[in-house]
This record gives C-alpha cells, sequence and structure tokens, in this order.
C-alpha cells in the first residue's frame, strides 16, 4: 500500500475551476474520506488521483512518485463506482477474475485468489451465479471484489454506497470498514453523507467550491471547525450561530452579547470594531431559568433519550440538544448557559476561525463543572 501526497491540485474546465488548488496527505493503510456537498470538486478531486482525469498543475503522489501525467493504468490503482459497474454477461466469479486474467496470469493462480477474495467477502455461496440476479449488496461486494483481488496500491471509492436503502447502507458501511482494518489498505472515499463519513474515516477532507476547507480527524473537525461551512456542514443539528460585535483585547475572557457578558475562549490576537460570530454545538448549551442570557422557545423536537429544544434568541434562533425529560413548554422564556471550553469564535465577514488560546482555555476550565 501507499502514501497519498496531494499538493496545490487545481482543475479547470475552460472558464470553470472545478478544484482550487488543493493539498493534504493521505497516510499509508488510511481510511480517508472526501466529503462535501454535490459540486464541490470532490469527485473530480478522485478522478484526477486516478488518472481519469488530468490536472491543470498540481502534483499527485503516489508511493513518493508524482503520478499527476499518468495514465490511470500504470497508476496501480482500483476504483469502485457507486453503480457498480459489473460485466452483466459474466457469472460472478469472472467478474472478480478478470482483472487478474487480463494482466496475464494463469487461470489457476487467479481461481485461488478470487475463492480467498470470496471467503473474506462471505460471497463463496454466489461466484457462480450471474450477476444480473445478485441484490444490490451482492452486486457491491462483488465490485469489492473485483478491486481488491489484484492488490492495488490504493483505493479509490466514488460513494459506492449511495445505491442501497439506508438500513443496508449502514450495514455495508460497517462491513467496508472492518474490510478495510483487516487489509490494512490505503483508501480515499468520496461522500456527501456526514455522519457517514464520521463513522467511517480516519481523517477527512470537507471541500465546498473546489476549496478544501479543512482537512484532520472527525474530532479535530468537529470540535475545532476552521470555518462556518465546515461548522454548519459537520453536526446533526449543525452548529449554532450567534452574531455579534465586539472590540477584544487579547485574551479576552468574556464578551457582550445584547447586554450580557457571555465567557469565551481566550483569543490569541485581539478584534477591534468587528462582526463576530459564536459557535457553540446544541448538546453544548444548557438550559435553566435564573441565567442572565436568555431565549425564548418556539418548538420542540422529541427524539426518545434527547429532544431538540429551537429558540430565538437576541443573536439569532439556536437549537439546544437535551434530556427528553426535562420539562420544556413552547412560548415560555429559558437562560442558556453555554460551555466556553467548547465554543468556537468566526470572522462574520470571512467566516474562518478566530485563533483562540487553547492552553489558556484548558487552564481556565479545569476545574469548571459542566454536567
Amino acid at each position: 500500500m501507499a502514501e497519498i501526497v496531494i499538493r496545490n491540485l487545481r482543475k479547470e474546465f475552460g472558464a470553470f475551476v472545478a478544484v482550487q488548488e488543493s493539498t493534504f496527505n493521505v497516510a499509508d493503510g488510511e481510511f480517508f474520506m472526501l466529503l462535501g456537498p454535490s459540486g464541490c470538486g470532490k469527485t473530480t478531486t478522485l478522478r484526477m488521483i486516478a488518472g481519469l482525469e488530468l490536472p491543470t498543475s498540481g502534483q499527485i503522489l503516489l508511493d513518493g512518485k508524482d503520478v499527476a501525467q499518468m495514465r490511470a493504468s500504470a497508476r496501480d490503482i482500483a476504483f469502485v463506482f457507486q453503480m457498480f459497474a459489473l460485466y452483466p454477461h459474466m457469472n460472478v466469479r469472472k467478474n472478480i477474475s478478470y482483472p487478474l486474467l487480463s494482466q496475464g496470469m494463469s487461470r489457476r493462480d487467479a481461481r485461488s485468489k478470487v475463492e480467498e477474495v470470496a471467503r473474506i467477502l462471505d460471497i463463496e455461496s454466489i461466484l457462480d451465479r450471474p450477476v444480473g440476479g445478485l441484490s444490490s449488496g451482492d452486486r457491491q461486494r462483488v465490485a469489492l471484489g473485483r478491486a481488491i483481488v489484484r492488490q492495488p496500491k490504493a483505493f479509490l471509492m466514488d460513494e459506492p454506497l449511495g445505491a442501497l436503502d439506508a438500513e443496508f447502507r449502514e450495514r455495508m458501511a460497517e462491513e467496508l470498514r472492518a474490510l478495510h482494518d483487516r487489509m490494512g489498505a490505503t483508501t480515499i472515499y468520496v461522500t456527501h453523507d456526514q455522519l457517514e463519513a464520521m463513522q467511517m474515516g480516519d481523517k477527512i477532507v470537507v471541500m465546498n467550491h473546489g476549496v478544501v476547507e479543512q482537512w484532520g480527524t472527525p474530532q479535530e473537525i468537529y470540535d475545532r471547525p476552521a470555518t462556518m461551512f465546515v461548522a454548519n456542514f459537520i453536526g446533526s443539528p449543525p452548529m449554532n450561530f450567534l452574531r455579534f460585535e465586539a472590540t477584544l483585547e487579547p485574551g479576552a475572557a468574556t464578551a457582550r452579547l445584547s447586554g450580557v457578558d457571555i465567557p469565551i475562549p481566550p483569543l490569541e490576537t485581539g478584534v477591534s470594531g468587528r462582526e463576530l460570530v459564536l459557535g457553540v454545538r446544541p448538546e453544548h448549551v444548557r438550559l435553566g431559568t435564573d441565567g442572565a442570557y436568555r431565549g425564548e422557545v418556539i418548538a420542540t423536537e422529541y427524539l426518545g433519550t434527547t429532544q431538540i429544544v429551537t429558540l430565538k434568541s437576541p443573536n439569532g434562533t439556536l437549537r439546544v440538544r437535551a434530556p427528553s425529560g426535562q420539562p420544556v413548554h413552547v412560548g415560555e422564556t429559558v437562560s442558556l448557559d453555554f460551555n466556553t471550553a467548547t465554543l468556537s469564535l468566526f470572522d462574520a465577514g470571512s467566516g474562518q476561525a478566530m485563533k483562540v488560546d487553547r492552553a489558556a482555555v484548558r487552564a481556565a476550565m479545569k476545574e469548571q463543572s459542566y454536567g
């Protein structure tokens, strides 16, 4: 398997720029997710890594070698598509063995490898069946088998579970991640589903309008979003945004929102008369009755063990994930208590996260109890 390094990758289609100077690293054996909305450039990026599209500029390093201008057949990469792309006139065994036979492997050796892959994917019982009569889940396993049978340097997957229904998709996601862990294969996986990305990925790249907004571990992206787009795209419900204008000294521990001082994470640098956005996850707000900052309940949504409470505050609408047993009524006014250590601050104009002194946050919050 191999490390994949993307450096300043750019793709233009005439005047349209599909990917803009993307840079990220995929470590050897990593399960790496390309995440973003439709049209963000993630599939174009994947196709350039595969060699199905040539970049306008930039580098694609596979195991230390720049393959950006090489043909797909010379890259030793396997591609799995959403629509399976199986040969309908062949049975399962022939579909899986085709890449091996086309490379000149003997039929005896190919048969041995196909049976080994079939055991891994639990499809031994259907090897001699035609692919046309298979369920979507079995067809997906066959497509995976054809990809892994020749043991390429990397696997590229373009929404391979997108055609499956929700229940089966979740089960196949678990199986695919378990298969990856057994094989230790370098994998890049495209999805628009942020829950799927958080569930499966070791690292995630979040793209928007052809730009890499952020890349890192799922926890890094969830806890410390680099932009308002990332904060809004990751999480269900997404992060709340409260807008306010402030002048803050470096290390300031509070900000004034609608006449109320709110504890905030201290900034590394000061801010002078700029509109800022306070970001807070729904699970990091506590409802009460005696706090100074307050909001009016406008809706509740019961989810079993929790409920989503929607409130109108002086600085914007926000949603709170509260215990389902906590009595909350539409029309009442409640106080809002924020967990300071988990807050984010953004520049309202650029949408970029402000640099927070994380060491100061940890020190200040060490003794704070937040239930």
